[in-house]
């Protein structure tokens, strides 16, 4: 397997404004404005919708909690399954995406971490890293433990084949319902645009608001030598990914909203895969991890002298001090990292 050079620099590079996947990411959104073209239906819009949610799903649940992460098993088959919806969102395949998130965990917000908003700033954390050259190739060796299957470096090197089926059965689906439900209101192109370009598009920016607004805006519980934050809203859009500080005090977890009133579905539909018997060993947040929060909120509070009556009413980070990393937890973040990397491969399947 050939490993082509990656880059290791922060330096903002100039986008590949020719590239085919430069161009195609700007046709996706081009292709949005075919909606005044081919009007609008209920039935469009509730596909459009269950389909973002299925790709949310495979993008946090997959791409992200276990392959990024390990935060569960699940058997060859199963992993073949949330890499093929993954794959359907267009964000690339499953081990170029881990092993890019996998990097972002060793530099988070430090020279190296190429969607840092504090390194690159906020557009170019946002969409602007993965439109370059420099940013393209799969780093291998850091997803040396999945890079074994062939049927997920075939996802890899023809990224487009599962986006483009599923389009297919888009159209195809609004083509049969034109023909067996006319009363319904949509049409093969309609299902096309709002199922393929609108909801695609939709899932890009919800998930690419993890990379920028996730480092910039919302409350911090744990002093991780980062600047992530956990913010609701974002939790919200992204299936429980806006639990982020969470997650980078403590990736291992397949749980990111580490109370029951921080609302993370990802996480509960997970759970009801493993009462189907389809993924199982989720890892759980340890009680040690949840006791640094309180620990973590007094530095916090002792380095701006402000007090907050609660835990979970964290005080925002400031521009002045979001750049100073304090690296309170190092400890427990490197554990959880350490814990996705370390373990033997033959384990994670049955």
């Amino acid at each position: 397997m050939n490993n082509t050079s990656v880059s290791t620099s922060t330096a903002r590079t100039p986008l590949d404004w020719f590239r085919p996947g430069t161009i195609g990411f700007i046709g996706m959104h081009l292709g949005c404005f075919l909606v005044f073209w081919v009007g609008f239906s209920w039935v469009a819009l509730a596909v459009a919708a269950l389909y973002y949610a299925i790709r949310v799903f495979a993008l946090t649940g997959f791409y992200h909690r276990y392959f990024s992460h390990r935060a569960f098993r699940t058997s060859r088959w199963f992993q073949f399954v949330g890499a093929v919806l993954g794959s359907a969102a267009l964000q690339r395949g499953p081990l170029w995406w881990a092993a890019h998130h996998r990097r972002h965990h060793r530099l988070s917000d430090h020279e190296g971490d190429v969607h840092s908003p504090h390194q690159v700033g906020f557009w170019y954390s946002h969409m602007g890293w993965f439109l370059n050259k420099e940013n393209f190739a799969t780093d291998f060796k850091s997803v040396h433990d999945f890079a074994k299957y062939p049927e997920l470096r075939f996802l890899d090197k023809y990224d487009l084949v599962v986006p483009l089926a599923f389009g297919g059965l888009l159209f195809g689906l609004g083509a049969l319902l034109e023909a067996v439900a006319p009363n319904l209101g949509t049409t093969g192109w309609q299902m096309f645009v709002w199922g393929f370009f609108v909801s695609t598009v939709a899932v890009y920016h919800v998930t690419y608001t993890i990379n920028s607004l996730a480092h910039l805006i919302g409350r911090r519980r744990f002093a991780t030598k980062d600047d992530s934050r956990n913010n609701l809203v974002l939790a919200l859009l992204t299936g429980g990914e806006g639990w982020h500080n969470n997650h980078h005090h403590y990736p291992a977890s397949a749980r990111q909203g580490f109370y029951w009133w921080e609302i993370d579905t990802t996480y509960y539909a997970l759970v009801l895969l493993s009462w189907l018997g389809l993924v199982w060993d989720l890892k759980p947040v340890p009680a040690k991890v949840l006791a640094q929060a309180g620990r973590d909120e007094t530095d916090l509070q002792a380095e701006t002298g402000r007090l907050s009556p609660q835990v979970e009413h964290q005080r925002p980070v400031s521009q002045a001090d979001s750049h100073r990393h304090v690296p309170l937890v190092e400890s427990a973040s490197n554990r959880g990292l350490k814990a996705t990397l370390a373990a033997p491969s033959q384990n994670q399947l049955n």
